[in-house]
């Protein structure tokens, strides 16, 4: 199956199953989340792209410690549902978009969270290579890997393939994935 066909069917799973995903997901979403801030210091100058925002569960954690957050994905509906959980915050702006063309500037974000992003994409290298090329330099890049998918080997591979610095990686048996804290080093 194609990239574009391998998206449009993720996207459709996303669009029909956004309304349940909280429901569904939003502990173990938690869960990483919180492995990742304990890891990674915000504070009120950090521009954050949360790529593949999903509905948005990370802004509850960090809206109010930050200076902004972009909120990219691909699903309207999961959007939809960010849009939601948004509100109450005035520095939380969405962007329905593939995270392999993010339409953002070059350059500009201090922290970039990727969580469970990378399994939903057909070449992750490409989707990397774009959160390199948005974030700033020696940005802080927090990427999750599913463990079902991605052996811990794999995983690393990835990320040192694509030019990122691996400063940790969390492999705990509570977490259905891994967790890489990585700085941006492509300048």
């Amino acid at each position: 199956m194609n990239e574009w066909k391998l998206k449009r069917t993720a996207m459709r799973n996303y669009d029909l199953t956004a309304h349940l995903y909280d429901m569904r997901y939003a502990e173990e979403q938690a869960e990483k989340i919180r492995a990742a801030l304990e890891k990674v210091e915000l504070g009120g100058q950090s521009y954050v792209l949360d790529f593949g925002c999903g509905t948005g569960l990370l802004f509850e954690y960090i809206a109010e410690r930050v200076w902004m957050i972009v909120g990219l994905d691909f699903s309207r509906k999961e959007l939809n549902e960010a849009k939601k959980r948004s509100r109450r915050f005035g520095n939380v702006h969405l962007v329905l978009a593939d995270a392999d063309y993010a339409p953002l500037r070059s350059g500009v974000f201090t922290h970039i969270f990727a969580i469970t992003l990378l399994q939903n994409m057909p070449n992750p290298g490409k989707t990397l290579n774009e959160a390199k090329r948005v974030a700033f330099k020696n940005a802080t890049i927090i990427i999750t890997g599913l463990k079902k998918r991605f052996s811990l080997e794999e995983f690393k591979e990835i990320l040192c393939e694509n030019g990122l610095s691996i400063a940790d990686i969390m492999d705990s048996d509570n977490l259905k994935c891994y967790i890489a804290i990585c700085f941006n080093q492509h300048f």
